[in-house]
């Protein structure tokens, strides 16, 4: 009686359902552990695609592909599960929301406004017109140098200069 060596899946080697699982299961619960988050996930997951292959055995004609057959069994059974994940929700007494921000004070905000407004007063002519075509008016570096006739450049590092006076600002940080 001569014995055959296994190399590959074959109807030889795998006569039965049962010796292709004794034969290519660590192999194939490997790939499964590859798939899954933990170990326990992975055995269901194998178990998954072997109950299926089972009910498929009789249809595979080849069985030189059923280690292919078993791994694409088990890609999309992983599919099917992350696509099924379902979101637990738990009953609690209270919601888990922030407590609300509170609604800033209308009278601070003014406040703060008019200590502002006194700042950008107390900047050089130039560049108080420059702050305010930028950001009181909206223009870009482009049109707020077309309008006063300077470059580009000019407003840039006038611009700079004063915000650096208005962050510097005594009246700024007493009123924030």
């Amino acid at each position: 009686m001569t014995t055959s060596v296994c190399t590959g899946a074959s109807t030889a080697a795998f006569p039965s359902f049962a010796s292709y699982v004794r034969a290519r299961g660590p192999v194939l619960l490997r790939t499964a552990r590859a798939l899954s988050a933990n170990a326990w996930d992975a055995e269901d997951l194998l178990q998954t695609a072997l109950a299926k292959t089972y009910l498929a055995w009789e249809r595979i004609e080849d069985h030189n592909a059923l280690d292919g057959y078993v791994r694409r069994a088990l890609v999309n059974t992983r599919t099917s599960q992350w696509r099924k994940r379902k979101v637990d929700e738990f009953v609690c007494e209270e919601l888990p929301e922030p407590d609300p921000v509170p609604a800033p004070d209308p009278a601070e905000q003014q406040v703060l406004r008019d200590a502002m407004w006194r700042a950008v007063l107390r900047l050089p002519d130039r560049q108080r017109a420059m702050v305010v075509l930028r950001y009181y008016e909206d223009l870009s570096e482009a049109q707020t140098a077309e309008v006063l006739g300077v470059s580009v450049g000019t407003v840039k590092s006038a611009v700079s200069r004063a915000l650096g006076k208005l962050r510097e600002d005594p009246a700024l940080t007493r009123a924030a």
